[in-house]
């Protein structure tokens, strides 16, 4: 899939480093849907789309969000327009396999999959993301031209909702045409310029998301903030006399300091908060919590019976290893501490049956899982 380089020299020499051009990343590629199931999707309560019309009624790039409905699509031209559809992968299970092969990155990196469709001339405009995306042509072709990396300032055009660039200049030779099964990973901060080529034009965009610092510099704050005790505060025991009381001299600072980066500085509790974050489901509505609490035995039979539990559309999962027998697992914003084994298998894409009882915990962990919707009975899915 890596056009012939292994894993680690994909890591170590493109990754959030520079493009990649990969032909035939997917031979023989067959789209897991088409134009009209993507669109079926967007008519769909709950489900993020947008349209974007390059040449809209209400002004150029004119953005509309779902969902959307039959009359919607009819008014249409032939041309110049976009459907972007989020997160399809937790909806069509086809899709969600196609994570299979990226398997080589963190699973609590990934963001999801979009689907875009376009009919000739379709695109978003020129612009930049900050974050890591693999674009796999599904469906036509689509012409991609690439920018360069770009400066957080660079101007974007005002007025509109989307983050078009004001200037875009084409690298020299970075300017391809992706049939199916073509694929293209861009890391953060470059730009580039998809635009359909034939008639029925669908990518798959596979995003990898990171937090930003003031992002995590807010949220790691807040959740240590929710541990402290009151009396933890500011000291300045056995400070020096000032000869102006209204001075904030640098001893003060310096006390300041210490306090803030002592508290900051706990690699248990960051890695803690860490897991949370990057496990928090990016659509919380997907979680569906049991009205009534499962009886353990109740589980403990069902999947002695052959039943099997698997991981909720949308749910993330993570494992951080505490000791040689102990971890904590992260699920869905959460955490827990239980078995180091257990978490690799709930972590895990294995499934969960019978076979899983053996471990310590299991059924009250499941059980727990399971009434969070994190788990859901295979059956029902």
């Amino acid at each position: 899939m890596l056009g012939g380089l292994t894993a680690a020299e994909f890591l170590g020499d493109f990754w959030q480093q520079k493009p990649l051009l990969i032909r035939g990343a997917f031979p023989d590629f067959e789209c897991p849907l088409d134009p009209d199931e993507l669109a079926g999707l967007a008519c769909e309560e709950g489900v993020e789309a947008r349209l974007v019309e390059e040449h809209g009624k209400a002004g150029p790039w004119q953005v509309s969000h779902g969902p959307f409905d039959e009359r919607t699509f009819a008014r249409l031209p032939e041309r110049d327009w976009t459907l972007l559809v989020q997160a399809v992968d937790h909806y069509v299970p086809e899709v969600a396999e196609l994570l299979e092969a990226f398997d080589f990155l963190p699973r609590w990196r990934l963001d999801d999959i979009m689907i875009s469709y376009a009919p000739p001339g379709g695109s978003v405009g020129p612009h930049v993301d900050q974050y890591d995306v693999f674009l796999l042509q599904g469906l036509g072709r689509r012409r991609w031209q690439l920018g360069g990396k770009v400066s957080d300032d660079a101007p974007l055009i005002a007025g509109i909702d989307l983050r078009i660039l004001e200037r875009f200049e084409v690298e020299h030779d970075d300017d391809w045409v992706l049939e199916p099964g073509d694929m293209l990973y861009l890391p953060p901060g470059w730009a580039h310029h998809g635009v359909s080529q034939s008639d029925d034009c669908l990518t798959l965009s596979v995003g990898f998301r990171a937090p930003s610092a003031d992002e995590a510099i807010t949220s790691f704050a807040d959740f240590l903030g929710e541990q402290l005790p009151a009396s933890k505060r500011y000291s300045d025991a056995g400070m020096a006399p000032l000869g102006d009381p209204a001075e904030l001299d640098d001893a003060a600072i310096a006390r300041m300091r210490a306090l803030i980066l002592e508290t900051l500085d706990d690699p248990a509790q960051l890695a803690q908060w860490f897991g949370r974050v990057m496990t928090q489901p990016k659509y919380v509505d997907q979680l569906v919590a049991s009205d009534t609490p499962t009886d353990p035995a109740a589980l403990v039979a069902a999947l002695q019976e052959g039943e099997m539990l698997v991981r909720s559309p949308g749910s993330r999962f993570a494992w951080r290893a505490l000791d040689d027998e102990r971890a904590t697992l992260f699920a869905d914003g959460d955490g827990v501490e239980c078995p180091l084994a257990l978490a690799q298998l709930v972590a895990s894409e294995l499934p969960l049956d019978a076979e899983a009882l053996a471990l310590p915990g299991a059924a009250e962990l499941m059980t727990a899982l399971l009434d969070a919707g994190s788990l859901a009975w295979a059956d029902d899915e």
